[in-house]
């Protein structure tokens, strides 16, 4: 006889917070028209295809969500309330407070484009709203770690990043991806902190890209991304410290080395380029046993690989001997 066997993050549909908490029913819009400058393959056909930004919208992308929940992926814990998930933010080409949202409405957001380079058959630049009406969309909960030991869930809309790496065609010599944040110093005062080593830069393994948790998030809470978390395009990797879900993409590049990132620049011993949750494995300055949920006071215990071990275990089963550092 088979038994199925739920993921140990899929929980029954009575215990997920419902989406009428925080937004409508689905919006069905037009179709889009055809024309497009942008060829994709069929099976990358999605909802995004089937609607265009609302005219004279101030957010292009806006009349593509809110889209369908992939109920696959559910957490045991609320959503956290979106107005706290969009005003306490890191994102330090803003500054280094948490209090960096307004400051993050002067950042452009269009025209935008994401360059994919390297190591692939052709590079080329994808204009961000082309991209996403094409992009088969769909909203995720996930958990959200901070290397900080704090913790949310947020549901997020996008795309799995396997998507766009499919799009790439990456040559067979290419085994890492680095991601690179905007620069736009006018918005972006923290830039002046000459000691940082900018732009900020994140990188992946291939296979990581590949995995299904990768997503590339558009929007949040059925809505376009706010700027203050990564507008318009960032990267979430629910089984990583969140320092890794890079933010505002411009470029993607396709690498036969591993790249060196912005934190693993600044202080290897403290954020290395793995970066994925263990409780058992400190911060050099603070525990990581256990994680604060945002909005409340309570604490609880971290789960390894931030709850997503049964997913994402398999990514690193050859690197036993270099367990501790998968986790830095």
């Amino acid at each position: 006889m088979w038994i199925k066997r739920r993921p140990d993050w899929d929980i029954p549909e009575s215990q997920v917070t419902p989406e009428s908490i925080y937004r409508q029913r689905r919006r069905f819009l037009t179709q889009a028209g055809a024309g497009t400058a942008l060829a994709l393959t069929a099976g990358l056909m999605g909802p995004g295809a089937r609607a265009l930004a609302q005219e004279g919208s101030q957010e292009p992308s806006a009349g593509l969500y809110p889209v369908r929940r992939n109920e696959a992926y559910a957490v045991e814990r609320e959503l956290t309330e979106e107005k706290l998930a969009t005003t306490y933010n890191n994102f330090y080409e803003f500054g280094s407070s948490k209090n960096i949202w307004r400051q993050a409405q002067e950042m452009q957001l269009r025209p935008w484009t994401v360059a994919v380079s390297g190591l692939v058959e052709q590079e080329r630049s994808f204009d961000i709203d082309e991209l996403l009406a094409h992009m088969p969309l769909e909203e995720r909960v996930y958990r959200f770690r901070c290397v900080e030991a704090w913790a949310m869930v947020v549901p997020w809309s996008g795309f799995e990043l396997s998507h766009l790496v499919a799009l790439a065609r990456p040559k067979a010599e290419a085994r890492y991806l680095r991601f690179t944040t905007a620069e736009q110093p006018e918005a972006m005062r923290g830039l002046r902190a000459s000691w940082y080593p900018w732009p900020y830069q994140e990188g992946l393994t291939l296979a990581e890209a590949r995995h299904p948790l990768a997503f590339m998030a558009s929007g949040i809470y059925g809505k376009p991304m706010p700027a203050q978390n990564g507008a318009p395009l960032r990267l979430v990797l629910p089984w990583k410290y969140g320092f890794k879900s890079i933010k505002s993409i411009v470029a993607i590049e396709f690498l036969a080395e591993r790249p060196t990132t912005f934190w693993e620049t600044i202080a290897a011993n403290e954020y290395g380029f793995w970066a994925n949750v263990n409780p058992e494995v400190p911060h050099p300055r603070w525990s990581q046993a256990e994680e604060e949920i945002l909005g409340t006071d309570e604490k609880v215990p971290t789960r390894l690989y931030n709850g997503y071990e049964e997913q994402v275990a398999g990514l690193y089963a050859d690197m036993d001997g270099e367990a501790e550092k998968l986790f830095m």
